[in-house]
């Protein structure tokens, strides 16, 4: 939750007993469920989660947010709950899964209280969050192919670690013993960080502990995993070990000797893991919100890195199958603009460039490249003129105004100032029906 800060101590013993069952086939599962060391649909299809946590028990009116989670191409929301011990009591769990389902979202549920268990005094512990779960289990059963219940979120502090397996393999049993059939989800102790390797050395225990063999792992990296090894070293002794895995939540590296979320991403990519991000907006600490308050326009370094960045959610996500299957393009540029007349005096200008990056029933996604001409820019302005009654809807990177088909792109506070011959991007969300053919796209600048 939120900026997730760590206090190093003396590594403890990993080693508890616990009721060993039997495990069925994975294939017996209803809706998402694991098979080897993937989520798959009930169809077979891979899922690989490409998402975001909305903090929504703390901002339950900012019901706006899936649909703007949506617009950035995640297949994926992480949903915060509360079991009423902390917060909450998320009584509205039918809503949720409902505009989840709206937005074309995998829904992944998650009890918040759990957080710090045993460090933390206000905590419930994973018995008490499976309670809550067995109270909501009219709301969910049914729901199997749309939600992931996520039973605890960072169930275990750093005090007593090792507890963490006894706990979640009782509550992955209760689970299953009170009739739910979900793909599970289990956070890792240490504050979800597992530095004392606990998960990573007992995690067996757990999965064995529940029969449908539908369960999986997840790690938050935060401050722990600053270095690319540290992140290679973890991701490489679960795979070993041909356990699932997630990253359910994780930052970004905003100061020196934090997170490193290019590593994060791109070991993700290669190995075909699920990572969800925290978080879309509402941080005490904005460093980790994506958007600020809760403004698809206002997007922050954070967000640009995760959604519009390298090995990010708008390069890498595809929806879940059971919405349609949209496949993220490749952008090949469709319309090139003319070169424009100087501005400012000298040979000073820009040129734009627009892509289509990606395409589905009612919605596309346009991106446009801005290159300097031969001398510096201090900013920039991109007319788009559509041929095809096009509108869009949501932008980022840069400032849109107008109505209609004619709108006028002008560059955030960030991206203006281009070197000679440098280039930034920005993108929209757009709407069409028909035809979408490319707009007439020029560029000005000063």
């Amino acid at each position: 939750m939120r900026r997730k800060l760590l206090a190093i101590g003396a590594v403890l013993a990993a080693a508890v007993a616990s009721v060993m069952l039997g495990v069925s086939p994975a294939s017996a599962a209803v809706g998402l469920h694991i098979e080897g060391t993937d989520i798959v649909e009930a169809n077979g299809q891979k899922l690989i989660m490409r998402g975001i946590n909305h903090p929504h028990v703390w901002y339950t009116g900012n019901t706006s947010a899936f649909a703007d989670i949506k617009a950035t191409g995640a297949n994926t929301v992480r949903v915060v709950l509360g079991t009423g011990k902390r917060w909450g009591p998320s009584n509205d769990v039918p809503a949720v899964i409902q505009l989840c389902k709206q937005n074309r979202l995998i829904c992944v549920l998650e009890v918040h209280d759990t957080t710090g268990y045993g460090e933390e005094a206000a905590a419930a512990s994973l018995d008490e969050a499976a309670d809550y779960w067995i109270s909501q289990k009219a709301n969910l059963v049914g729901q199997e192919n749309y939600v992931v219940i996520n039973i605890g979120n960072e169930p275990i502090g750093n005090v007593d670690a090792a507890q963490w397996t006894a706990a979640s393999a009782a509550a992955v049993a209760k689970m299953r013993a009170n009739g739910f059939e979900h793909l599970l989800m289990v956070d890792a102790p240490n504050w979800g960080q597992d530095w004392q390797y606990t998960m990573r050395d007992t995690a067996q225990t757990v999965l064995d502990a529940d029969p449908q063999g539908n369960t999986v792992l997840s790690i938050h990296m935060y401050a722990v995993f600053s270095t690319a090894q540290s992140i290679i070293n973890y991701l490489d002794a679960i795979a070993a070990e041909g356990w699932p895995l997630v990253i359910g939540e994780f930052g970004w590296q905003f100061a020196a000797g934090e997170v490193d979320d290019a590593t994060i991403l791109a070991e993700a990519q290669r190995r075909g893991l699920g990572y969800i991000g925290w978080s879309w907006s509402g941080n005490t600490d904005p460093i980790l919100d994506m958007v600020l308050n809760f403004d698809p326009a206002q997007i922050t370094t954070w967000g640009e890195r995760i959604i519009n960045g390298t090995n990010g959610i708008r390069a890498t996500s595809r929806e879940a199958s059971i919405y349609g299957g949209v496949q993220p393009t490749t952008p090949v540029p469709t319309t090139a603009s003319p070169t424009p007349s100087p501005t400012g005096g000298g040979d000073r200008g820009c040129t734009a460039v627009y892509a289509t990056a990606g395409q589905w029933p009612g919605g596309f996604q346009g991106d446009v490249k801005v290159t300097a001409g031969t001398s510096a820019i201090t900013g920039w302005t991109v007319s788009l003129t559509f041929p095809n009654g096009q509108a869009v809807n949501q932008a980022w990177g840069a400032t849109v105004s107008g109505t209609g088909t004619a709108v006028t792109a002008r560059n955030a506070a960030w991206n203006g100032a281009l070197g000679a011959g440098a280039s930034t991007t920005f993108g929209f969300i757009g709407s069409w029906t028909g035809t979408n053919g490319a707009p007439a796209v020029s560029c000005t600048a000063s």
